[in-house]
């Protein structure tokens, strides 16, 4: 049954924190998540955010913490992007509509931000290790003891670490209760045998498992099948109670299991959760909800549904149903009397506005397939982030080239790995942040072997709404150091797209590409596709004095702070370095030969990145007879959430910001 009427109380309005849910019963306590839910439906719909998942979890949020005394007790919240009624219930309803938007609430959990929000993460899979380390850490005289809960959806359980964790808890019996939030989906469906398996769990009735129990029921089957079970090795008996009993995979590691509880029950989680946490032992409660409950579009659309509306656009919903798309207005065809003679000149239409430029992540994608269907060795890889990096597009065109490995990180670069010894092509397409869990297969398993891996590196730099946990700030800085690997970065759409051909034809080891979030500068594609010279950058415009050396995203803006110096009447050189490693060795030393001042700028922190290359060539190779090199980029800090535009004024990496810098350095008046 749908949730999506109207309440006509206002229990919400009275909680102010955890502590006012504890004088609820379970009645009001429903009604509480179902105000809350209401909330998230009518707020997000008009600003924005991730919406499905937290409409999924208002009932749970709700029963935590009405048998919980947070902060005390601990709730680790697994991504951060289901912890909206959380962050209602623990004193923040009166925010919620600033969250995501610069200088308001944190688009995930934020420990600076609130003493109920425990961990700061903001990618999968993190939450039952940090568990296990708060408890243990409790269990060992360490600050005050209290219960600790990690709540982690079966997208986020995809992930390896999440099973290291588990193995921990029940090696060394860590009494935590692991809320296994299962809506069968992440951001996209979730994939693999495990998918599979909680999938299975969703069609028994709730059960309290223990390993003895069930083997002892096994044995005891009509018809002699007990007596021939009894006879049967333990190996294959454990197969046979692993399929009669779902929950064993928990068991099996010393961890109680009890589920399915329905997670939009807020009486049944109650009586489940206070089981749990009398069970002095770690347990995990596996429920099942709906993401996207209450909201028809996405409760009702089935995973097509619940994927598309994982995140919600400013002013995407009008009275809690989807808002009516806007028609475009239809062309009107012309008559003779329509002429331009015959019409008043105020009366003649303007040209059609010019389309908009494509994103980044289409470019990408229309020149992926194009790439894959010209070389079938070519196959696409990602990790749960299909629609994210464009590879829905390919999953489409071409399935036998594309492949997602769940919420697996590692995994991508092993996978990827492997497809690259037999010869193939493999284009990794993951997020610049989440590429930093596989460093380790990064380093060992492609870099060292000189693996033919391209790494396609979307939301490079700031990406805005989703902050600190998302920015791809460090990539440029993590690669430089590794031996084999070519770094490149295009200015443009073009440029990206002549880049993906040239990774894909480099037949030397791994090449790693990054790309920003957001729309491309609007420049015709390239047909076909051109390689570029390994190791080149390129002179876009031939001045003096000073040399503006922009690498990606940075050549855009060292384009704006040419034009503000202009104004001033200085003339600089502008220049694309295309490639961080190997760097244009002869272009930087014509450069520093030429001018006064070299200005290197990037999208990527400071240290370790492509202006410290810069600087270090020009250290150890040139002598002091050469100019002054002054880096532009990101502070050595994490930058908050907010609109780049906003992000980019306060880090200083605007044209303007640069212009003020170089005539600073110049001793020139500052700009005006």
């Amino acid at each position: 049954m749908s949730d999506s009427h109207r309440t006509d109380s206002n229990l919400l309005d009275g909680i102010e924190g955890p502590a006012d849910l504890h004088r609820l019963d379970d009645e009001q306590l429903q009604e509480v998540a179902q105000e809350t839910r209401e909330l998230i439906i009518d707020t997000i719909g008009e600003i924005g955010g991730h919406f499905g998942a937290n409409l999924g979890t208002c009932e749970l949020a709700v029963a935590l913490h009405s048998l919980m005394d947070s902060p005390r007790d601990k709730i680790l919240w697994d991504v951060g992007h289901q912890a909206y009624p959380h962050k209602i219930l623990t004193g923040r309803r009166d925010r919620l509509a600033t969250i995501r938007q610069y200088g308001g609430l944190a688009p995930f959990c934020s420990i600076p931000e609130s003493p109920h929000d425990i961990m700061g993460a903001g990618h999968a899979s993190t939450s039952i290790g940090y568990a296990v380390g708060l408890k243990e850490a409790m269990r060992r005289g360490i600050g005050p003891d209290g219960k600790v809960v990690a709540v982690i959806g079966d997208g986020a359980l995809t992930g390896g670490v999440a099973y290291e964790a588990l193995h921990q808890a029940g090696g060394l019996e860590t009494p935590v209760v692991i809320v296994l939030n299962d809506n069968g989906m992440s951001i996209s469906p979730n994939v693999g045998a495990l998918s599979h398996y909680f999938n299975r769990f969703r069609l028994n009735p709730r059960l309290f498992h223990a390993r003895e129990d069930v083997e002892e029921r096994l044995t005891k089957l009509p018809m002699g099948l007990g007596r021939r079970i009894e006879r049967l090795g333990p190996e294959i008996k454990s197969a046979i109670k692993a399929y009669w009993a779902p929950g064993l995979l928990f068991e099996e590691l010393g961890i109680a299991y009890m589920g399915v509880i329905d997670g939009h029950d807020v009486a049944d989680l109650r009586w489940a959760l206070r089981r749990a946490f009398e069970a002095d032992r770690p347990v995990v409660v596996h429920i099942h909800t709906v993401k996207g409950r209450g909201f028809a579009a996405a409760e009702d659309g089935g995973l097509e549904g619940m994927e598309k509306w994982h995140a919600a656009k400013p002013g995407s919903i009008v009275d809690r149903a989807p808002a009516e798309q806007k028609q475009k207005p239809k062309l009107v065809p012309v008559t003779e009397s329509d002429s331009p003679a015959s019409i008043a000149p105020e009366k003649l239409e303007t040209a059609a506005p010019k389309p908009a430029p494509p994103a980044y992540t289409s470019v990408f994608a229309n020149a992926l397939i194009e790439e894959a269907k010209r070389d079938r060795r070519v196959i696409g890889i990602t990790a749960a982030m299909a629609g994210g990096t464009g590879l829905d597009k390919l999953a489409k065109a071409l399935p036998e080239q594309y492949i997602d490995v769940g919420i697996a990180e590692q995994e991508a670069v092993l996978f990827a790995s492997g497809v690259a010894l037999q010869g193939g092509k493999p284009v990794c397409a993951i997020y610049s942040t989440f590429l930093q869990r596989a460093f380790d297969q990064i380093v060992h398993d492609v870099c060292l072997q000189s693996l033919n891996v391209v790494f396609a590196m979307d939301r490079a730099g700031l990406v805005g709404d989703d902050g600190p946990t998302h920015h791809g700030a460090f990539d440029i800085s993590f690669f430089r150091p590794l031996p084999n690997i070519v770094l490149m970065a295009p200015r443009d759409e073009a440029m990206l797209v002549n880049m993906l051909r040239t990774a894909l034809a480099h037949d030397d080891g791994p090449v790693a590409l990054r790309y920003p979030r957001g729309t491309a500068e609007g420049v015709p594609l390239p047909e076909p596709p051109r390689e570029i010279e390994i190791g080149t950058g390129e002179v876009l415009q031939e001045g003096e004095r000073i040399a503006l050396l922009g690498y990606g995203w940075g050549v855009q803006v060292a384009n704006d702070a040419a034009a503000v110096l202009a104004e001033r009447g200085l003339r600089p050189t502008v220049a694309d370095a295309r490639f961080a490693k190997p760097l244009d060795e002869g272009l930087i030393e014509r450069l520093a030969g030429e001018h006064e001042l070299v200005v290197t700028i990037e999208e990527n922190v400071l240290p370790g990145g492509f202006g410290a290359a810069v600087l270090e060539h020009v250290e150890d190779g040139l002598g002091a007879d050469r100019a002054r090199i002054m880096r532009v980029g990101l502070p050595d800090r994490y930058v908050t959430h907010g609109k780049p535009s906003l992000l980019r004024e306060e880090v200083g990496l605007t044209g303007d910001a640069v212009a003020e810098r170089v005539l600073t350095a110049l001793g020139e008046p500052a700009v005006s």
